[in-house]
């Protein structure tokens, strides 16, 4: 993958808030839901949102900055575990000869009996190089008859809130060049593993499966928790002092909420039942929470009132916080 920060498009040493607004613009241009003719535009919207994962993540950042990890979040390469001069293991060595009692393996040195640390069990190679005869590895006889299964295989899906919102399937690419529909489970979690059965390589006793990890890309307007949904909802100064009846973007489409006079920033409104379904069948809620905004431009004729207004009828709202 590139790195993050040219794909956000931010200099190293960006803030967390420029971060954040450059991915929300990269993210509602991309979004898959607005390009669904353009695979191209989906592929960079998964490269955003992955980019955003370690430059949105302040340990992650740092992690990177210094080099520990690569753009895909990965360690950095750092040898092979238990490799040492003079051998494999430990100062010591191994040797193998074929017979008429089949493999055997001598161990010498130091490290006899450690075998390959770092590559994985030379009985399990033994095994798939001898195709499913007997023999014998470490003095212990194995039967290979009873040849395991072919090899599972990993993949990845990025799914939007909007796929989680609506279910249904998504088409996933497999290692072995096979697509399938994977249908989107309720309630699925960000990083969580799904099996498919017999969709992996084949093997002696049968096929492997597919694992494929499942990320949900953020969106750029809502926070999820759980089945429930969270959105800041921008007002002006007038309609948080006089109410109002507002547009709220949800999942579904935007509906009216009606915005009471004197209405604080922060303060939080609940939309029942749109947020996210359920396994129960219901749904979650959306909490839209007030953020007041003032006009882009300095307005003197508002500044002049505000003033009026401090010194008539001054009012503190930290008193409580001493």
């Amino acid at each position: 993958m590139r790195d993050p920060y040219e794909v956000l498009g931010v200099p190293r040493g960006a803030s967390a808030s420029s971060i954040k607004s450059a991915f929300r613009k990269l993210a509602k241009k991309l979004h898959p839901d607005a390009n669904k003719n353009d695979p191209e535009a989906a592929a960079r919207f998964s490269e955003a949102n992955a980019a955003y994962e370690i430059l949105g993540d302040e340990k992650k950042r740092k992690a990177f900055d210094a080099g520990e990890i690569d753009a895909e979040g990965k360690p950095r390469f750092a040898g092979f575990e238990g490799a040492h001069p003079g051998g494999f293991g430990q100062g010591g060595f191994e040797s193998f000869t074929w017979g008429p009692e089949g493999f055997q393996r001598r161990s010498g040195g130091t490290g006899a009996g450690r075998g390959f640390a770092g590559f994985g069990g030379i009985d399990d190679i033994l095994k798939e190089m001898m195709g499913g005869r007997a023999g014998r590895a470490g003095g212990e006889h194995f039967d290979v008859d009873d040849a395991p299964r072919g090899q599972d295989v990993n993949a990845s899906l990025t799914v939007t809130l909007n796929d989680l919102a609506s279910g249904g399937s998504k088409r996933v690419r497999l290692p072995t060049g096979k697509e399938v529909d994977l249908k989107i489970p309720v309630g699925v979690t960000d990083g969580q593993q799904i099996r498919l059965k017999g969709q992996g390589f084949a093997g002696p006793a049968g096929m492997g499966d597919a694992l494929v990890t499942i990320a949900i890309a953020r969106h750029p307007l809502f926070e999820r928790e759980g089945a429930d949904l969270r959105l800041d909802l921008p007002v002006t100064l007038y309609e948080a002092v006089l109410g109002a009846k507002v547009r709220v973007p949800t999942l579904e489409g935007a509906v009216e909420l009606a915005i009471p006079p004197g209405t604080s920033g922060g303060r939080t409104f609940r939309l029942k039942g749109k947020g996210l379904p359920l396994k129960d069948g219901g749904r979650g809620d959306l909490y839209a929470a007030a953020r007041i905004v003032l006009p882009e431009e300095r307005d003197s004729a508002l500044e002049d009132l505000m003033r009026a207004w401090r010194d008539d009828k001054p009012y503190d709202p930290r008193r409580d916080m001493s």
